[in-house]
């Protein structure tokens, strides 16, 4: 097996630390808050103020069922307010899963020689992305190893590869990005092939099991490097990030600390916080084996993903196809703005792998692999407006911008009127029968709600432009 040599590595001015282990344990140490501490936590929260790592810790060390449920209500009702009762859907798009890490918790680590590697070229990208758009999809994350050929160069080009695929009234509008953290010049030649949002998971903040999961001869060995990643890349200009962890290398209450630390440090540092945090569990995947001892619990999931709700009430919550369907959907109310749906993860695997999964092509092993139209189906009848919009990004609605419409919770003006519209086009487009029937009843009975006045004229009249026409891409 080849060497790969550890890169130079570039930091931001002024990279610090800032998360401190010692601190956070103690944290998660103190007393069992008493009720009024506690509601008094939840009252800022409402008040779609974000929440200290002090805060944020007497959520974390709340135990009591019914201070609980007073907690997963406020996460709920938080999340009417701020986002109203759209669902984002997104596909993610895996180009290669070779890689230099030998992360110990990945599929896709060096040394599994049992993982089948392959990359994508330009053309078999062109096919995978108009399968995607066969289904109706128009967001997509596309996912890279941690590999020399996966370079800020060929990132960009995949991008606009990604880009250039039409089929039929189908169009990618907006894409994402998941690759090893760049050095400024990297991030600036990705920017510019106009991506969205680019994330980077710090996987554990914990810097012992960071330590053990990551070797230090590989690129991932380098604790602040990673942690210091989307500082670099807001230098460069890039001002919608996304963080995450990997919920079942430690003790999840310090990862969900750990999390709330690096949003306030991105804030404060640069004027706005992630776009997105992730929070995956850690799932089967090919030659892993990994003890139980963090292992998250679905009843501790669940504490997790309203705590982080209200702890950052202005950040979107991703829940992904690791879980479950009835999971997702139970998680669904407690905050979470974005799902994947019709999800594949093999590389090749929306044109050549059929209904069962290929683990051996898999970075892990995806709990809910229904068609977009089954998911899309299941949140109309559940009364969300299913929504496929990109509109904030491609107005200019991000960053500094976007916190200026999300922290006070006036986001839902532009995302209801977006959400009903890409729903709509997806409904007239895409949608089975039973879809299409339940998703028209869904805008019609939103569309009863809707405030008078010229919002509403407007958006009845380009409503009637997708159903009569071909006309598409119509946004506020």
């Amino acid at each position: 097996m080849r060497d790969y040599a550890v890169p130079q590595f570039e930091l931001s001015k002024g990279a610090v630390d800032f998360i401190d282990d010692a601190a956070l344990e103690s944290l998660l140490t103190g007393d069992t808050p008493e009720p009024a501490q506690v509601r008094d936590v939840l009252a800022k929260s409402l008040a779609k103020t974000p929440l200290t790592v002090a805060e944020t810790a007497l959520l974390v060390r709340t135990t009591d069922p019914d201070l609980l449920e007073e907690m997963f209500e406020a996460a709920r009702r938080l999340k009417r307010e701020v986002y109203g009762n759209r669902i984002v859907l997104f596909a993610p798009l895996y180009i290669g899963n070779d890689c230099t890490n030998d992360c110990l918790y990945c599929a896709f680590r060096r040394s599994n020689l049992a993982e089948i590697r392959r990359s994508l070229n330009q053309e078999e990208i062109r096919d995978q992305v108009a399968a995607l758009e066969r289904q109706g999809h128009k967001r997509l994350i596309l996912v890279f190893g941690e590999h020399p050929r996966y370079h800020a160069d060929f990132i960009a080009e995949c991008v606009r590869t990604v880009y250039s695929v039409k089929v039929g009234p189908g169009e990618i509008r907006r894409v994402n990005i998941n690759a090893a953290p760049q050095n400024v010049a990297g991030y600036r030649t990705i920017k510019a092939a106009r991506i969205g949002t680019f994330q980077v998971f710090q996987e554990t903040y914990h810097h012992e099991t960071y330590a053990q999961m990551h070797p230090p001869y590989t690129r991932k060995g380098n604790y602040l490097y990673r942690l210091d990643a989307l500082s670099r890349a807001q230098e460069a200009g890039i001002d919608d990030v996304g963080i995450g962890a990997l919920f079942g290398l430690y003790d999840w209450r310090f990862e969900v600390l750990g999390l709330v630390c690096h949003a306030l440090h991105l804030q404060e540092r640069y004027g706005v916080g992630p776009h997105t945090i992730s929070f995956p569990r850690v799932r089967p995947a090919l030659g892993v084996r990994l003890p139980d001892r963090w292992k998250v619990s679905d009843a501790e999931f669940k504490r997790l993903v309203a705590i982080l709700r209200l702890a950052v009430p202005y950040t979107g919550l991703i829940l992904t196809a690791r879980e479950p369907p009835e999971l997702r959907r139970e998680l669904l109310g407690f905050g979470v703005s974005q799902i994947d749906a019709g999800t594949r993860i093999e590389l090749g695997g929306y044109t050549e792998c059929g209904d069962a999964q290929v683990l051996e092509r898999e970075q892990f092993e995806l709990g809910d692999i229904r068609p977009l139209d089954e998911v899309l189906r299941q949140l109309v009848t559940d009364g969300y407006i299913p929504s496929l919009c990109t509109a904030c990004y491609r107005v200019g609605r991000t960053g500094e911008h976007f916190m200026e419409f999300a922290i006070p919770g006036f986001i839902k003006r532009f995302c209801t009127p977006n959400a009903l519209l890409t729903a709509a086009e997806y409904l007239r487009d895409y949608a089975s029968p039973a879809t299409r029937a339940a998703g028209e009843k869904l805008i019609a009975d939103e569309l009863a709600r809707f405030e008078e006045g010229p919002l509403k004229n407007e958006l009845v009249a380009r409503l009637r432009k997708i159903q009569e026409s071909a006309e598409r891409d119509l946004y506020f």
